[in-house]
Formats: C-alpha cells, sequence, structure tokens
C-alpha cells in the first residue's frame, strides 16, 4: 500500500509540471484521475518514440493514472466534475489565471460543493502581477528569475539546460510540497485552501547562493565569476578523446586529494587561493592535466575508491548502467494496458514502511471514461445519452 493511498486527486494539466507531478503523486499511492480533452489532446502524448499507443514520455509522465475524457465546455461534462468532486477533493490544474472559473470548475465554485477541496494552480507567473496572463516556457521562467544572466560562459550566451528546472524544480516540486502541506492543514483543521505556484516566484527562490548576497551587499552576480558558475576551479573539463569530467573538490580535504591526483600536492597554494589570479592559474593545470589522457584512462585512475568529487559526464545510455543507479533501483519496469512492459525512470524517494506503487504506464485519451462514470453510478444508457451529445468528442464512452 503507497504512502499516499486514500488521496483522491483530478488532474487538468498537460505537459510536463502538473503531469510530473501528479506522477509522484500517483507513484506514492494517490488515485490520480487525468481529466483531458477528447479533440485536443496533451502535446507531448504523441512526440516521437511511441510506444503502443502514446509515446515513451507520455506513457513515463502519465503512469498510473485513470483517464476520463470530457469535454469542459459542455454542461454535462461540468455535473461529471461536481460529482467527482465529492470524492475527489485535490485538484490540480495548469490553465492560465480564470480559465477554470470560465469553465464553471473554479476553486470558489468546486468548494461551494465541497468546502474541504484543495485547489492548486500552477502557471508560469502566478495567479496575480502584470504578467500572470503571459504565455510562456521553462527558458522564459528563467530568464525572468535571473537565473539564466549567470548561467553562461563570459560573453556567451546563456546555456538551454538538459533538463527543465523551473518547470520541475519551480512547478512539479513545489506543487507536491504545497499540497501535502494542504493535505496537512486539513487533517488538523478540516479547511481546504488554493494553493498559487508560480514557476517564476520558485525559480527566483532558487537563486538562494547568490540572490542573498546582492540583496544584502548589493553584488550582482555574473557569468563565470562565481564560486559555483565557473568562477572558479569547480568546472567541466575535457579529456584527450572528447570526453568530459565534473570537478567539484571545493573543499579542502577534496583540494588536497585532487592536486594529489593531478600530480602535485603544492597546486593546493593555487586552489584554495581567492585571488582570481591564482584560481584562473589553478583552473589552466587541470585544464591542461585533463586533456593529457583520454576518458577511460581517467576512468581506471579514479577507480572506485577515489573520494575527492571528481566524476564522468555520463550519457543517458551510460547512467542507466552505472552500479549507483542499477544499486538504487532507478529504472524500473511498468506494465502496460494493452499489454507488455514497458522500461520507465523509478519514483526517486525511498521509504522504509512503503514501496512506489507502478500500475501502468500511461495512457491513450478516454482509456477509463467508461470505468470512472460507472464507479459514480451512472448506467451504459445515460453514458450513451451523454456520448450522443458529444461529452466525450469523438473518443467513444
Amino acid at each position: 500500500m503507497g504512502i499516499l493511498n486514500g488521496l483522491k486527486i483530478l488532474d487538468f494539466s498537460t505537459l510536463l509540471p502538473g503531469p510530473f507531478a501528479t506522477m509522484m503523486l500517483a507513484d506514492m499511492g494517490a488515485d490520480v484521475i487525468k481529466i483531458e480533452a477528447p479533440n485536443r489532446e496533451d502535446f507531448l502524448k504523441h512526440i516521437e518514440p511511441k510506444d503502443g499507443e502514446v509515446s515513451a514520455t507520455f506513457a513515463h509522465l502519465n503512469r498510473s493514472k485513470r483517464s476520463l475524457a470530457i469535454d469542459l465546455k459542455l454542461a454535462e461534462s461540468k455535473d461529471i466534475i461536481y460529482r467527482l468532486i465529492e470524492e475527489y477533493n485535490i485538484v490540480i490544474e495548469q490553465f492560465r489565471p480564470g480559465v477554470m472559473d470560465k469553465l464553471g470548475i473554479g476553486y470558489e465554485k468546486l468548494k461551494e460543493i465541497n468546502p474541504k477541496i484543495i485547489f492548486c494552480s500552477i502557471t508560469g507567473y502566478g495567479q496575480t502581477g502584470p504578467l500572470r496572463n503571459r504565455a510562456g516556457h521553462d527558458i522564459n521562467y528563467l530568464s525572468i528569475a535571473g537565473v539564466a544572466s549567470y548561467s553562461a560562459r563570459k560573453n556567451q550566451a546563456p546555456v538551454p539546460g538538459g533538463i527543465q528546472v523551473a518547470d520541475l524544480a519551480g512547478g512539479s516540486m513545489p506543487a507536491v510540497i504545497g499540497i501535502l502541506a494542504a493535505v496537512y492543514h486539513r487533517h488538523s483543521t478540516g479547511e481546504g485552501q488554493h494553493i498559487d505556484v508560480s514557476l517564476t516566484d520558485v525559480a527566483f527562490s532558487l537563486n538562494a547562493m547568490y540572490g542573498p548576497n546582492f540583496l544584502v551587499g548589493g553584488e550582482n552576480p555574473k557569468e563565470e565569476e562565481m564560486l559555483l558558475n565557473g568562477g572558479t576551479f569547480y568546472d567541466y573539463y575535457e579529456t584527450k578523446d572528447g570526453r568530459y569530467f565534473s570537478v567539484g573538490s571545493l573543499e579542502p580535504k577534496f583540494q588536497q586529494k585532487l592536486c594529489e591526483l593531478l600530480g602535485d600536492r603544492n597546486f593546493i597554494k593555487l586552489s584554495n587561493s581567492n585571488s582570481k589570479e591564482d584560481q584562473q592559474a589553478f583552473k589552466e593545470i587541470v585544464t591542461k592535466e585533463f586533456k593529457a589522457r583520454n576518458f577511460d584512462e581517467w576512468i581506471s585512475i579514479l577507480g572506485d575508491d577515489f573520494d575527492g568529487c571528481v566524476e564522468p559526464v555520463l550519457s543517458i545510455s551510460e547512467t542507466v548502467q552505472h552500479p549507483q543507479i542499477l544499486a538504487r533501483n532507478m529504472v524500473t519496469t511498468v506494465p502496460k494496458s494493452e499489454g507488455g512492459e514497458q522500461q520507465q525512470i523509478a519514483f526517486p524517494i525511498k521509504f522504509s514502511a512503503s514501496r512506489p506503487e507502478y500500475r501502468f504506464a500511461g495512457v491513450s485519451t478516454g482509456k477509463h471514461t467508461q470505468e470512472i462514470l460507472k464507479s459514480l453510478g451512472m448506467d451504459l444508457p445515460e453514458i450513451q445519452s451523454l456520448a450522443e451529445k458529444g461529452v466525450f468528442g469523438e473518443i467513444k464512452a
């Protein structure tokens, strides 16, 4: 039994932030129903590669979620939501501010039906402020939040990240935290509430290292000048054959091990210096030494026991075979509803008293529509009548 068994969630979100959040909640045992527009499917559903009916990405992000396909513009669809909300008393949505209200299923309306409703809104800029209605993506939120300004090499453009930091760290994770905090509050007081998650707000809060320096001392962080953005030897280094290693040996004891690895303990005078000139001189030494050997040679030199914060930059294909990833069971097997199995990235948190639940990979639009409506007490003639009114779009009930 999952640690969140008993939580019932309606998920109105698409793309990445909301689905990743509800995936985590479902992995922990929550019962999640994904509300989908039957004639306007999630963009991620059909990106390549596909594995069966949906893309591998969609199947991962939406595992264990049942799909209910209804046209929210129709009154009959709203009635279905009103009936569901009596039991599924947590809502997560990702529309622009006001859209859920226009659809007749906003927080205030649902609160009338179930005063204990927890309603989490994830948006780029939040429910208030001059940018509240503006469109955006991960790269835009990081820009407004100040993060991109010093995430770059000197006199070069900011680097687009390999992962979506604002979407995931700024949207998905805070949504999970906020929902669970609201559940605790509801358990203590009986009160539900509206949670306003802004990806930009949270991305701004991630300036935890250098933001305080500016607010207190007026020091504006700049590219390749700070402790952790390339201003010191804390950096990536190319090998002779064009691969890379990360060097994060900040503490003196790790600096000592790094210097020994490079062949001279006396290098620590440079590595431990606060002088920009000394740091640059040490970076040149590290650069030269790593460039002198191939990737595999460095792997052999480091072995399994080097404890000095130096690690290889791995591809995903290498990562999934890494002993640490394998030991932590970070790749799992999830059944597909149409039969067979799919390899997926596992839930990352380990609990001593419970295990994650992987019921099935993400499914095609409306896969569970009839099943869900029957659970509300509807019979086949009633469901057929709704289908004839276009409630399910072109998707058969």
